[in-house]
């Protein structure tokens, strides 16, 4: 679950937003900043969090948005949210099911034929059970291994083919592996059945009916449009600006940009059964002994108290985020971090403010 943050020490600034009444605060605030400034100290070059704990509800910050500039991260900067783009994915996927249109336990053959091996169903492919090569792991996306490809833009079908030109790494539905492939076929599946593109298929049944104006798919498009910090890393030594870079390269897997408020709202709708049919809400979250930790689209994890915490992470070139939510949906936060030029662990601060949250 824990995301690396790379980055410099930097000023921070703290914003809190809806103060509930006094006697209401659950969640001690210094603790949650101390956390964030830990992060930037030794990864980050700077984060934003969201956060809504009954009638408590904050956004806090620290870094700044650029290197080598005083001004702080956007508090509903827009990020590339990576990963998180998975729910979006699986909530189609799962809203053509509950019209009748897909059969999560049939092969996805049924509808692509020959793209993969005829025994993986749709339900394996959401559930990271396929067995199918992950195709990123072929891949380098340190910041100087990925600069000769960081402009290339990929077609679904190639990333694929990175992937079916191994082997299988196991059996179908005999064990979970994270992997992107499988997402990047369940794209072209919605695509097939839709007759729409991905995008446009994510922006006419969750986008536009949840009004996530910030939210978009860019692909090719290099940039981050409207307020956003900026990422870094080392290329030849020196720094370099991370911030601009072709998504295609994670597709229907993890080319979403979005924000803190946005994912909020689309969480809450999500998990609340806004989108989707009872039967299919079930199975959302519904996890198995052969994938103990993960529904379909969203993680189904554990806080180091034992809470239980719904949702995705996100880990792309230059960002990390995520978007937990408690069963109930009491809590929830958002956050995101861009990455910079310091080499050292945040993990220890990322769970701090994790846990002070969600425990």
């Amino acid at each position: 679950m824990g995301t690396r943050l790379l980055a410099t020490t930097a000023a921070f600034t703290l914003l809190f937003t809806g103060a509930a009444a006094a006697g209401e605060q659950r969640i001690d605030r210094q603790i949650v900043q101390e956390g964030l400034d830990e992060i930037v100290r030794t990864a980050g070059q700077g984060v934003q969090l969201r956060v809504a704990d009954g009638r408590d509800r904050f956004t806090a910050r620290s870094g700044t948005a650029e290197l080598d500039d005083p001004r702080p991260v956007p508090l509903n900067g827009r990020f590339r949210a990576g990963s998180i783009t998975k729910s979006f994915t699986s909530a189609v996927v799962l809203q053509l099911a509950g019209e009748g249109r897909v059969d999560l336990d049939a092969p996805v053959a049924r509808h692509l034929p020959g793209l993969v091996d005829g025994r993986i169903t749709v339900r394996q492919l959401l559930q990271h059970t396929s067995g199918l090569f992950n195709y990123t792991n072929a891949l380098d996306f340190d910041p100087q291994g990925f600069e000769p490809i960081r402009y290339r833009h990929w077609e679904p079908e190639e990333l694929v083919a990175l992937s079916t030109s191994r082997p299988l790494q196991s059996e179908p539905g005999t064990r979970w592996e994270y992997n992107n492939t499988g997402y990047v076929v369940l794209g072209l599946l919605i695509e097939k059945i839709t007759g729409q593109g991905h995008a446009e298929a994510v922006a006419q049944r969750v986008l536009k009916p949840l009004r996530l104006d910030d939210t978009t798919f860019p692909g090719s498009d290099l940039d981050i449009h409207g307020p956003h910090a900026r990422s870094y890393g080392v290329v030849d030594g020196g720094p370099t600006d991370t911030t601009r870079w072709n998504t295609t390269v994670f597709w229907a897997a993890g080319d979403i940009v979005s924000t803190t408020r946005d994912l909020d709202t689309f969480y809450a709708a999500l998990l609340g059964g806004d989108l989707l049919e009872p039967e299919q809400q079930r199975e959302l979250t519904r996890t198995t002994a052969v994938s103990p930790g993960y529904g379909l689209g969203v993680f189904v994890d554990r806080a180091s108290c034992g809470a239980t915490i719904i949702g995705h992470t996100g880990s792309v070139p230059g960002f990390s985020s995520y978007a937990y939510a408690s069963p109930d949906l009491k809590t929830r936060a958002e956050f995101s971090g861009t990455a910079g030029l310091g080499t050292g662990d945040p993990t220890q601060a990322y769970f701090q403010v994790l846990d002070e949250i969600f425990c």
